[in-house]
């Protein structure tokens, strides 16, 4: 192989290549990228089993062939150098590297050694804009547990039904469900659940980038494919493993019946949770307690460390007056993803969850569990 490429370009896609590399002590040829030449194209190929990521370059192609280098030792070497053009050169195992004075051989490994990477062939598909999908992951991936118990919700739970996507994760105290609407009708309904791992590379991949993703199904694995604009090339594609398992039926614990429902500013609650926080002890414990005749939301919290606190709210509140307690970090989670200016906050009762949404878009909710208060 002998190629030639611009060094921004080539920094680029080792940046993105080397975020799932070298964590794997048992199996050293995971630190690697697999560097090939494909048609006009230079492709980079880095894995760590559970996840792979494949990117596309054009380049000028002198000789075709492969090799397999460290990933993060050559991400660090391409961006020491000067900003200028690039050639490199495989010779059996090794890389040749020239860049203005610059000449550098890097040890490669044997190509047998690397993983073979999965090939999507005859499978469905769905194109979804690519900002609609980086936004609905931003919004729930968060809320997603490492819990090897229920590995279920360790993910984030994707189910395709006839004209939208949703979106959910939970961590069995709290739960997030973004819906995206659908252009066109889904010819067949799917559902899997994506490592929370794999969701943040795809949505790391997805950022500022326009246009559609198409998703590749199969029963094991799913295939996330970005196309360049200029070509209509796949320009990046994330391939993850599924976890098995059932997603928990989350639909039965969403309320539909609420005795109080609260209209807030959302930047004014979120400050006032945030200062309370600081009063909120070790159970991150903040209370909100309601006036429906003065129409005030009153938000304390009390640490016998620290002192106490309490401030008033203005907000729209009907329904009946109540007291409740709520991890404070939870809420700010919940409102720090909504975009509008006032939220909805609707409680059931007082040992039940709660739903907060963002006022104007029913697309986006939050579920969170009541506290027992300690005050």
């Amino acid at each position: 192989m002998k190629i030639e490429v611009l060094k921004e370009n080539l920094k680029s896609g080792l940046i993105i290549s080397e975020r799932i590399v070298g964590k794997n002590i048992s199996l050293p040829i995971l630190h690697n990228v697999l560097i090939t030449t494909e048609n006009n194209f230079l492709s980079l190929i880095s894995t760590d089993l559970e996840v792979t990521i494949k990117l596309w370059m054009l380049v000028k192609i002198i000789n075709k062939g492969s090799v397999v280098v460290p990933a993060k030792f050559l991400s660090s070497f391409i961006t020491s150098l000067p900003n200028e053009k690039i050639t490199m050169e495989q010779r059996d195992q090794s890389l040749y590297i020239e860049c203005g004075n610059v000449k550098t051989k890097i040890q490669g490994h044997n190509l047998e050694d690397f993983p073979i990477i999965p090939e999507f062939k005859n499978t469905e598909t769905l194109e979804v804009d690519s900002q609609a999908l980086y936004g609905a992951i931003s919004q729930v991936v968060d809320i997603a547990s490492q819990n090897q118990g229920r590995p279920e919700i360790s993910g984030v739970y994707f189910s395709f039904l006839k004209n939208s996507i949703k979106v959910v994760a939970t961590d069995s105290f709290r739960l997030a469900e973004k819906n995206i609407h659908l252009s066109e009708p889904i010819k067949k309904e799917h559902s899997f659940i994506l490592p929370q791992k794999s969701a943040r590379e795809i949505m790391n991949i997805l950022e500022g980038r326009g246009g559609a993703v198409i998703i590749y199904f199969s029963p094991n694995q799913v295939l996330f494919e970005v196309l360049m604009k200029e070509v209509g090339h796949p320009e990046v594609q994330v391939t993850s493993r599924l976890i098995d398992g059932e997603y928990p039926n989350y639909q039965d614990i969403i309320p539909s019946k609420f005795k109080t429902h609260i209209t807030v500013s959302k930047d004014q609650f979120l400050n006032q949770i945030k200062t309370a926080s600081l009063f909120s002890g070790k159970v991150n414990e903040v209370r909100i307690s309601l006036s429906t005749e003065k129409q005030d939301l009153e938000i304390s919290s009390k640490s016998q460390d620290v002192g106490e606190h309490t401030s008033l709210l203005k907000a729209k509140i009907e329904g009946e007056a109540i007291q409740i307690s709520f991890n404070y970090k939870f809420l700010m989670d919940a409102l720090l993803h909504m975009k509008s200016s006032e939220v909805i906050l609707e409680i059931s009762k007082e040992d039940g969850p709660c739903l907060l949404r963002p006022l104007g878009d029913d697309s986006y909710i939050c579920v969170v569990m009541p506290i027992k208060s300690l005050q």
